[in-house]
């Protein structure tokens, strides 16, 4: 009876005698959010495939192997401003260099 593929009119009964047992007199409510739901569930898959088909048309009309730095939007004075003083300033140890050795009896006579 329940077996694979497209449901019988038999089992379309069963579903449909448990739907009016389960809900009763607030079946068409049900009906209709099923079917709004069901409708911005395929607007929103509309949606993506959209989106995915213009990504895809747009990453095929580009040519890979062109300079992405000229296509690149151009970086406001205060964003530059801001990201030289997030990083730190490299600066030289002053005094002779160390060797490893000095380092370890230095440390072990302390």
């Amino acid at each position: 009876m329940f077996g694979f593929g497209t449901p019988s009119s038999g089992e379309l009964m069963v579903v449909l005698v448990i739907a009016l047992l389960l809900f009763g007199r607030k079946l068409p409510e049900v009906a209709m959010n099923l079917g709004k739901g069901l409708r911005e569930f395929q607007s929103g898959l509309k949606g993506m495939q959209d989106e995915f088909t213009r990504s895809a048309s747009a990453a095929t009309s580009t040519s890979s192997y062109t300079d992405k730095s000229s296509d690149s939007r151009p970086i406001p004075d205060e964003e530059l401003a801001q990201d030289e003083d997030d990083i730190p300033a490299f600066e030289l140890p002053s005094g002779p260099p160390v060797e490893e050795n000095e380092t370890k009896e230095s440390t072990t006579n302390a």
